[in-house]
């Protein structure tokens, strides 16, 4: 499968030189997908050098390219910590992670990411996995579904819109994109319908697939096992993931907790490499629509 048919890569020059990869360095991108980052740190690399990629998606691993200095990683980036111990890596050099939703899964309509097709609510980037979209809109209370539509969606009509679900899944069962579009539409002003749409999915998606809890777990693993002057270089898409990596890069923690010494000196591992959000140029966005809501930043571990 061709890597511009799957996914385009966002900021791809500013992304590879934030790692600032060293030849015989350790790197991670916990995020692979079409791999597009993943080959521009490769051929960075002298023999000693070595890449592992992590994804949770089985289609991604189409996408190797068979490179002795690249291992590839079928697994959900929390359980970083755990491979880098197995695979016997104690330190990492650098780690890239772009957390946006691969064009390849909005573009498939089998896979229920976008209300563009109508096809079944699945919406599991890890097609193992036993929640689906389906289910949360189905067998969650009507009250957590309200607290998922408002969280992870930011709607502010989250409990008027979790009573329509309710309702209309009372007489049948909500199993498709149509299905769900037909329910919630009369709710959103026609001027603003495909924005709140694409919060209402954006909040199911992120419970489906735990993302929130993945990204916590993900950026604590990697701040203790980045090396002193080890990279973390992290794109974001929207506000609730950027808040984390922000927080995460001033105080230390996801939650921005400012922990200070006996001096009142912040306590934190990690330094600012930009004190400005990178986000794309124009020309970037108009060949990569995706790119629009981007924002990266990049941290060194002191």
């Amino acid at each position: 499968m061709e890597e511009e048919v799957y996914h385009v890569p966002v900021l791809l020059k500013e992304c590879v030189d934030g790692l600032s990869v060293g030849p015989c360095g350790v790197y991670a991108d916990v995020t692979f997908g079409g791999g597009g980052h993943s080959r521009e740190i490769v051929s960075r690399l002298a023999e000693s050098g070595h890449l592992y990629g992590f994804d949770q998606d089985a289609d991604a691993e189409a996408n190797v390219v068979p490179d002795g200095r690249f291992t590839f990683v079928r697994s959900n980036f929390r359980y970083l910590k755990n491979w880098m111990r197995y695979y016997g890596v104690e330190q990492l050099d650098g780690l890239l992670a772009d957390l946006g939703v691969s064009s390849h899964h909005f573009d498939d309509g089998g896979r229920g990411f976008s209300f563009r097709f109508d096809g079944k609510l699945d919406m599991r980037m890890n097609r193992r996995a036993r929640l689906t979209a389906a289910d949360v809109l189905n067998d969650y209370p009507e009250e957590k579904l309200a607290d998922i539509f408002y969280l992870y969606g930011e709607l502010k009509n989250a409990r008027k819109l979790a009573a329509w679900v309710a309702k209309a899944r009372a007489v049948r069962r909500i199993e498709t994109t149509g299905e769900l579009m037909e329910t919630v539409k009369p709710l959103f002003e026609r001027d603003r319908e495909k924005k709140e749409l694409a919060k209402m999915f954006q909040a199911l998606r992120i419970e489906v697939n735990q993302e929130m809890d993945a990204l916590r777990e993900m950026l604590e693993a990697a701040v203790q096992l980045l090396r002193p002057g080890g990279r973390l270089v992290v794109l974001t898409y929207h506000s609730l993931e950027d808040r984390m990596v922000k927080n995460l890069i001033k105080t230390g923690n996801v939650e921005g907790k400012r922990v200070q010494d006996f001096f009142g000196n912040v306590d934190c591992p990690l330094r600012a490499v930009n004190n400005k959000v990178i986000v794309p140029g124009e020309e970037e966005q108009r060949i990569n629509p995706r790119s629009r809501s981007a924002k990266l930043r990049i941290a060194e571990k002191i």
